[in-house]
């Protein structure tokens, strides 16, 4: 369905109320195949207090979070507290590479990231490698030593480059750009957190 203007009508809105219902209408089968409910994106953050609210209606199902991390301490530490399982993206260390290539600097997410340890929850820190961009030896070197060794932190996961996202700024009626050579594989060097003592596999 297209609106008057030529945007695209998707998805349908629910209440924290109607979603958590809907939720826990598969709550057994989710449990009897070890799963649960994972937030994710688009940005969990950028709606807290709607996922904090189903997240609370969600009583013995197990939860994920999976975030950039970009949003306030306050927002963070709430879904953090909330979940049994934090997945957190970690693209770009220095800030002005941050700005360049994801358009916000990166202050807010490094904070929250140094957060991460003390709020006792387990976490898993994924960096997508995209080529020529992520997956420097000197980004890579200082993503280990900014995540470095937290009794909470389970692993770092490498994320092959995913090509979907071209598609996303057509439907947009935008022009892909995307600076960077889309057809290099991505060099998915796990040395520097190997030499860091971090676990890290590429997935």
């Amino acid at each position: 369905m297209r609106s008057p203007s030529g945007r695209r009508v998707a998805g349908t809105a629910y209440t924290a109320d109607e979603l958590a219902t809907i939720l826990r209408r598969h709550a057994d089968t989710l449990r009897e195949s070890g799963g649960g409910v994972t937030f994710s994106g688009g940005e969990p953050l950028r709606q807290a207090r709607f996922v904090a609210a189903v997240i609370d209606r969600l009583e013995g199902l197990h939860v994920v979070l999976d975030t950039c991390g970009f949003g306030s301490a306050a927002a963070f530490r709430r879904l953090i507290l909330s979940s049994d399982l934090v997945f957190m993206d970690v693209k770009l260390v220095h800030p002005a590479a941050h700005r360049r290539w994801a358009g916000r600097d990166n202050e807010r997410i490094r904070a929250n990231l140094a957060a991460l340890p003390a709020l006792g929850r387990p976490y898993v820190v994924r960096v997508p490698l995209i080529p020529g961009v992520t997956d420097t030896p000197a980004n890579l070197s200082a993503i280990a030593g900014l995540v470095g060794k937290p009794d909470n932190l389970l692993r770092v996961d490498l994320l092959p480059y995913n090509r979907a996202g071209g598609g996303k700024y057509a439907a947009c009626g935008m022009a892909f750009e995307p600076g960077f050579d889309e057809d290099r594989p991505p060099e998915a060097d796990t040395a520097p957190f190997e030499r860091a003592g971090i676990e890290v596999r590429v997935a």
